[in-house]
């Protein structure tokens, strides 16, 4: 198999590096900026021979070089600098998954894509109108990645480790965003019986602006880590058809109430891609908190006319 990732900073660069290491399938990087993808994927090849893995790796700048991919990750895009908020990257980035997305329609258009670029949910919008895939074959990687910094924190917190933690973040990309603290638990233990209500809401509002910190304390960039992993494991998901849950930006049709606009929502994902969308209980403060966020988006993408 073959995945794709457009855009080879540091997020690309990171989603490419995993996939290699792990064997999974041939990669394809691609960059607007000449060298940048050929200098990286030749850096990576040449690592296999010390990690032990022997998946081909192209660096491109040619749209062409994509065809037969089964997983597109989308990173291309202007990143967040300190003071800037996803939202203030609307209309430079939307511009910029346009073309994109026309690319891989063209090139690739069996596969599926997911979406990285901020602010998120907008961008899996607009690479979902402008290629025509269904739903199923257009997933915004955000929810991963608003779970796995809500279970570090919590972990931390705790002083156990974060594979430890049960936790589901939902809803937009931003500050709007739903951390389940009723479906959350540690060791199966229900995390509202193990920190008091006050730190709680302190460790979600840092969840919130999880990105914002890495973004000031780096000055310059932002985070790609984190990203890069949370991206991985969902193309490692769908490439293995492991069938996992997770939280991920999708297409609402009707589930929560919610129609009409791009939001993180527990869904199965596989070979398929978003192969269902789950309905869980929520609190009565969660489920409006959800619906919030959702319109918040929603408003967002109205902005692009």
């Amino acid at each position: 198999m073959k995945v794709a990732c457009i855009g080879a900073g540091n997020v690309g660069a990171t989603v490419a590096q995993k996939v290699a290491e792990a064997d999974l399938a041939d990669v394809v990087m691609l960059d607007v900026v000449e060298g940048v993808s050929q200098g990286k994927a030749l850096d990576l090849a040449q690592s296999g021979a010390v990690l032990d893995f022997g998946v081909k790796i192209i660096g491109t700048n040619e749209y062409a070089d994509i065809a037969g991919a089964s997983v597109v990750v989308v990173t291309a895009g202007f990143p967040r600098k300190p003071g800037m908020s996803r939202d203030d990257l609307l209309k430079a980035n939307s511009e910029v998954i346009t073309s994109v997305s026309q690319e891989i329609k063209k090139h690739a258009p069996e596969a599926i894509i997911i979406m990285v670029t901020n602010p998120l949910d907008v961008m899996a919008c607009v690479a979902m109108q402008v290629t025509g895939f269904p739903r199923a074959r257009v997933i915004g990687m955000a929810g991963m990645l608003d779970s796995a910094r809500f279970r570090t924190f919590l972990a931390a917190e705790l002083g156990v480790k974060p594979t430890d933690v049960s936790a589901m973040v939902l809803g937009g990309h931003g500050d709007s965003m739903v951390p389940l603290l009723s479906a959350t638990t540690v060791g199966g233990v229900p995390v509202t019986d193990l920190i008091e209500t006050t730190r709680l809401e302190e460790i979600v509002a840092r969840t919130r602006t999880g990105g914002a910190e890495i973004v000031k304390l780096l000055g310059k960039g932002s985070a790609y880590y984190a990203p890069g992993a949370s991206a991985f494991r969902m193309v490692e998901t769908i490439v293995k058809d492991v069938k996992r849950v997770m939280p991920a930006s999708v297409w609402a049709e009707g589930e929560y109430g919610i129609r009409d606009t791009f939001v993180g929502l527990p869904v199965l994902i596989g070979r398929r891609g978003v192969e269902k969308v789950l309905e869980m209980t929520l609190t009565d403060a969660e489920k409006a908190d959800l619906v919030a966020s959702a319109d918040a988006v929603r408003e967002t993408i109205a902005k692009l006319g």
